[in-house]
């Protein structure tokens, strides 16, 4: 393969994790390709790298209805090329690390943020360990080890600030990929949140909304056993399924969006006797839907007129998680 030139794409996730994850793993390859994916699209965007490329993949769970065919061309892509996947989302029942194809960097217990910046630590600054600090906040996973070790280094008041920022500031803008990018290459410069006066906006005009949500949320949640969930309400998903389980101190709090046929949710709770991931891919499977995530935070995907069956399967499944 000697004389073809390799390009480098970073392959990431929109959320504050991803959008870290990706600004690290920039800061060690500059001038890399960073293209903003999830796990049901990442087969066809991977498209966009040749096969001689360098890949590398955060924070994107594999989407076990695509896992044959992602398979086959992490395959290929290994043959020519270079592929790194790097993530903490639950594999797949019955695939372990092992089994996919390069190199993997997985753990159930850190960021995102936090993997990516230990795999490329020794190319970087310290500095950069801000980044992956508030990729960790973000995901709700800072009281690692590692985390803790870094956060002795730092003012923490004031990541959490700058965290805070970055959080409120992307929320809404899922599809914003421009302003995503910008952010991804200003912290790989290293430019905290608080240097860019756009996003310093948005997060202020999201956090009034966020509040003018919540005080709205309280007469919109329904009851369903142990779940509160809330239909079609013009907020972030997660963040309404977390208002939603707390406002009524449910087990497990549900934001959902009809979309044509389908109903879209995110689900939350803060048991750990709940494992959402595991109950989720084995509820939508059987409802013809899909969905998985983490234990607490997880999302799904099911035909509307199904809904109603959901609840029940999922009351069902609490209950016997919860004694």
């Amino acid at each position: 393969m000697k004389g073809l030139r390799m390009d480098t794409w970073i392959f990431t996730h929109g959320d504050t994790d991803g959008v870290c994850a990706g600004a690290v793993a920039l800061a060690a390859n500059p001038n890399a390709h960073v293209f903003f994916t999830h796990p049901y699209g990442l087969e066809e965007d991977l498209k966009e790298a040749k096969k001689t490329d360098k890949v590398i993949i955060c924070d994107i769970a594999l989407s076990e209805s695509h896992l044959p065919r992602l398979l086959r061309l992490f395959s290929a892509i290994t043959e020519e090329g270079d592929l790194t996947y790097i993530d903490h989302h639950p594999l797949p029942e019955n695939l372990s690390k092992e089994e996919i194809p390069g190199k993997t960097v997985h753990s159930l217990e850190s960021s995102a943020s936090e993997l990516t910046y230990m795999l490329f630590q020794s190319r970087l600054d310290l500095m950069y360990a801000r980044i992956a600090i508030m990729g960790a906040i973000g995901d709700y996973l800072d009281d690692t080890p590692l985390i803790r070790q870094l956060l002795k280094r730092w003012d923490k008041r004031t990541l959490y600030f700058e965290s805070g920022l970055l959080i409120q500031g992307i929320e809404g803008q899922k599809r914003n990929h421009e302003l995503k990018r910008s952010i991804v290459a200003n912290l790989a410069n290293n430019l905290p949140p608080s240097f860019d006066r756009r996003l310093v906006e948005l997060a202020i005009q999201n956090t009034h909304l966020e509040e003018i949500a919540i005080r709205e949320l309280k007469n919109k949640v329904k009851i369903s056993g142990k779940i509160a969930y809330v239909l079609n309400f013009p907020f972030s998903h997660g963040k309404t399924a977390t208002y939603a389980r707390g406002l009524t101190d449910a087990l497990v709090g549900i934001a959902g969006e009809e979309r044509k046929s389908m109903i879209d949710m995110s689900l939350r709770t803060c048991s750990r006797e709940i494992d959402l991931n595991r109950m989720l891919r084995r509820i939508t499977m059987k409802l013809g839907g899909s969905g998985g995530g983490h234990p607490n935070a997880a999302g799904a995907r099911i035909p509307k007129e199904r809904f109603e069956n959901f609840l029940e399967e999922l009351n069902r499944k609490l209950e016997r998680s919860t004694g």
